[in-house]
This record gives structure tokens, C-alpha cells and sequence, in this order.
């Protein structure tokens, strides 16, 4: 179930799932935001708890799930947008209220952390959400403009996207340095076409094996990872994910840019996507914009993708359903 598009003067609230929104977002940066948002159309407010502070960054599970729910419940509330990532959210997931969700069908939009509360959602409810920047990531970013560009893309249309590399990135939030974007890693060849999930590597391997993991049969999967792990890491977590049942047959697999601090290059991508057998026939694109550099897309966890990798220079990617 894909929830209503945004349209002019609908209304995002921001709420603190995970962690709490940082001292170090200041108002000048939540206020250039907001107005960010508004030149959407769109007005934004901020939950009850989103900044609470405890000793693990963030709140009650209690007041979270209210924070939550009031979202789900209040129909002046079109959309729903993280405050942050962080280390806390599936402490939710057995108390969130899911009748409430699939009966209130809205679009929910976060990464990192987001991940696992995207996987319950569509696992219980199948209502699509996307898997895109969360408020302080717009907040604390140099670049939103590329962000802002495909959210107004994904949330607030119906149209195919063909997803277009960004020209420049930030290696982490708040740096100012520019890199120039190679574009597109074709380290698989060949098409596909189906529906996509996908999210953060560990997150995803945090929620493996529960009532709330994602079915990775004839799934086109998209996957990412922060600067907290490196390349070993990351190799070991997308082996547990092709151990899973079902993963053997992925339709097609997009990977997120990396953070210089992984150790991640090209090279070493392309050996341990093609030392696996689960991938040999698997279309497989590197270093797209979505992750933990900035710029960032925004993909639909239960939406349509087609894939088509014939040659280094010879990608399309396009979001067919979201």
C-alpha cells in the first residue's frame, strides 16, 4: 500500500524514534529547514519528546511511542520525518500499535537506525515508506538541494524517476569539503525489475531472524553503511544477509556510498560482490547517493525498480512504483 503523495500545504511532523534531536542541530539550522520544507508547500512541527535527552541520547520508550502514535492518529499529519538515526529504535517495535499505522496510511522517511521501524512498518502493515534523509541530516548537511530535489521526486509524485548520479558529495554531515561524484560502480551486469527494500547493513542484520525482517525473495535489495564499521565488517554483514532464506534469489542489488573512513574502494567492493555465489547472476550498481554522505536519495522500502547495467557507462536505474 502506497500512502497519499504530499501535496502543497499538507503538513511533516518530526519525531524521535530513535535518538533525540541533538543540541548540535541550533535553531539557525532547524529553522533554514523548516523554510526548506515550506518552499514544498509543506509546514512542518516537531513531537511532544523529540528533544529529550536521557543517558543513551534519547527517551522513554513510552514517550516515543506517544510521539509516534499522535503522528499515526492526528489527520492534520500527512507525513513523518525522523529527527535522527541512532542506536534505539527497535527497543519500539514490539509496543508499536500497527493497526493504528495500516489504518492511517502515511509516508515515513529516515535512514540509518530508521531502517529496522521502515522493516516492522511494511512487514505488518505493507504500507510503503522510504528510505531517505532524516531532519538532521537536511539540518546539518552543506548540500540539500540534490535531497530536497528527489524527496519532492519520490513523496510528492507519482511519476517514474530515473535516478541520476549527484555531481559533488560530502564524506559526513556538516563537512564542507566538495568531492567530485565518479557516478555509478557496475560491478554486475544485466537487468531486473521488481520491488525494492533495503536500508542500513547492520540495522538490517539487528532485526534478522524476527517477526520484523524484510522477505528478500525476487527483491531488488538496497544497502548502506556508516563510517563505524569498516570493510571487513561490511563483508561479514552482507554475508548474513545472503545466509538468510530467500536471499539467494535477489533480483538485483544497489549499494550506497561509502564513507572514506571504511577503507571501502571500488576494488574491494567488486571482489566481495563477485566472491559471492548468491550474486553471480545478480545485476549489482556501487556508489549511489544514499547513506551516510550527503547528498542523499530517496528510495521506497516496498516500491518498484527496474535495473539495467550492460557496461560501466551503459546504467539506467529508475523507481517505477513509490
Amino acid at each position: 500500500m502506497i500512502p497519499p503523495k504530499l501535496k502543497a500545504g499538507d503538513h511533516v511532523r518530526i519525531i524521535a524514534p530513535s535518538h533525540s534531536l541533538s543540541p548540535a542541530v541550533t535553531k539557525e539550522m532547524r529553522d533554514r529547514t523548516v523554510k526548506e520544507f515550506e518552499k514544498l508547500g509543506l509546514t512542518v512541527s516537531f513531537g511532544k519528546h523529540v528533544e529529550e535527552l536521557n543517558d543513551f541520547d534519547t527517551s522513554t520508550i513510552e514517550n516515543r511511542l506517544e510521539d509516534l502514535h499522535e503522528a499515526y492518529a492526528d489527520p492534520a499529519v500527512q507525513a513523518i520525518v525522523p529527527a535522527r538515526g541512532g542506536s534505539s529504535v527497535t527497543q519500539l517495535l514490539k509496543h508499536i500499535d500497527y493497526e493504528l499505522v495500516k489504518n492511517n496510511p502515511k509516508i515515513l522517511c529516515g535512514l540509518s537506525d530508521i531502517t529496522a521501524l521502515s522493516y516492522a512498518l511494511y512487514a505488518k502493515t505493507g504500507v510503503v515508506n522510504y528510505y531517505g534523509p532524516h531532519f538532521t541530516m537536511l539540518a546539518t548537511s552543506r548540500q540539500t538541494a540534490y535531497s530536497f530535489e528527489y524527496m519532492q521526486k519520490v513523496l510528492m509524485s507519482d511519476a517514474v524517476i530515473d535516478v541520476r548520479p549527484s555531481e559533488h558529495y560530502n564524506n559526513a554531515l556538516g563537512e564542507s569539503d566538495l568531492i567530485v561524484n565518479e557516478g555509478y560502480w557496475a560491478i554486475n551486469e544485466g537487468k531486473a525489475e521488481g520491488e525494492c527494500v533495503g536500508g542500513n547493513f547492520l540495522t538490517t542484520n539487528f532485526v534478522l531472524g524476527s517477526e520484523f525482517a524484510p522477505d528478500f525473495n525476487d527483491k531488488i535489495l538496497f544497502l548502506e553503511e556508516n563510517h563505524l564499521l569498516d570493510y571487513k565488517d561490511v563483508h561479514n554483514e552482507l554475508q548474513s544477509i545472503l545466509n538468510q532464506p530467500g536471499a539467494g534469489r535477489i533480483r538485483g542489488m544497489l549499494i550506497g556510498r561509502f564513507q572514506r573512513e571504511t577503507g571501502i574502494t571500488r576494488e574491494l567492493l567488486t571482489k566481495m560482490i563477485r566472491s559471492k555465489e548468491e550474486l553471480k547472476d545478480v545485476p549489482v550498481v556501487g556508489n549511489l547517493d544514499f547513506g551516510h554522505t550527503a547528498p542523499m536519495l530517496t528510495l521506497p522500502l516496498g516500491g518498484s525498480m527496474q535495473l539495467d547495467v550492460q557496461g560501466p557507462d551503459r546504467i539506467k536505474i529508475s523507481i517505477t512504483e513509490h
